[in-house]
């Protein structure tokens, strides 16, 4: 099994409401933040009946994790209802509590839809393979495909990040989307460093995510071209805001993002 599909697959905990997500990275590394929104994703998802799709996921950033280590999911299921679901997720290594995420999960309904983008501004295939936008030691890059585009040609920061995945993955829509939500957290916040010619990268500043959300809208293939598509709107007293639709390659919005993140000046 590829580096990016062990990393997903969790093992069950000490108890049906408990799973274990494996350790992503080399030891004494931070962990990446994509970890935990995917995993905390699949714990909830192991909860529920296949039927009901996920619609909406909220998680917080409290400690940062350990790479090296493996992570404690434990699900409590908040409400059961005829159509929906809701699940809460906490994250823990070594009982230090890391990451508290809300899911809802529905049936999906027969209604408007809206959301086919226009068609993408490049070729990804034409586009040099940047990978991320800074080191990512705990993510599997050479199972993934990355390229960046940026834009300023309107006044506007824009940043185009094209991503697939390039190993053989399962039939299995639910992975597809746990991949989705764990590439698409790589360096998020940047774009609002970037609105004033900074980078995480550049470490000019103390940065990293508070606080992420996504609507989950069609179903996403993570081993055909995506593009996130992301801008930041708003910033003050030391946190950004960045907003992102996740287009499929078909131009459909398959998913909606939102992150906050903290942008703060160093100390002298």
């Amino acid at each position: 099994m590829s580096a990016l599909l062990t990393l997903l697959n969790l093992r069950a905990g000490s108890d049906a409401e408990s799973w274990i997500g494996p350790a992503s990275g080399p030891p004494e590394k931070r962990a990446y933040g994509g970890q935990f929104v995917a995993q905390s994703l699949a714990a909830a998802c192991r909860t529920v009946d296949t039927d009901r799709l996920p619609t909406n996921m909220h998680l917080q950033f409290l400690r940062g994790g350990e790479a090296g280590a493996a992570v404690e999911y434990r699900v409590t299921r908040v409400f059961d209802g005829r159509t929906s679901s809701a699940r809460r997720i906490e994250s823990r290594q070594q009982g230090r509590l890391l990451t508290t995420a809300t899911v809802s999960f529905a049936l999906p309904a027969r209604g408007p839809e809206h959301g086919h983008g226009a068609a993408a501004p490049h070729d990804p295939d034409s586009l040099p393979k940047t990978g991320p936008a800074g080191p990512a030691p705990s993510m599997p890059l050479e199972e993934l495909d990355i390229r960046i585009a940026d834009d300023r040609s309107t006044g506007e920061f824009v940043r185009r990040l094209w991503w697939r995945a390039t190993v053989p993955l399962p039939d299995d829509p639910l992975m597809h989307t746990l991949i989705a939500v764990y590439v698409c957290d790589v360096y998020m916040i940047d774009p609002a460093l970037q609105v004033h010619g900074h980078s995480m990268q550049a470490r000019t500043h103390r940065s990293g995510t508070t606080d992420s959300a996504i609507w989950f809208h069609q179903p996403v293939f993570a081993d055909q071209w995506n593009l996130l598509e992301s801008t930041s709107p708003a910033a003050a007293r030391g946190r950004g805001v960045v907003t992102a639709s996740l287009i499929r390659a078909d131009g459909v919005v398959a998913a909606t993002l939102a992150q906050e993140g903290l942008i703060a000046e160093r100390e002298p």
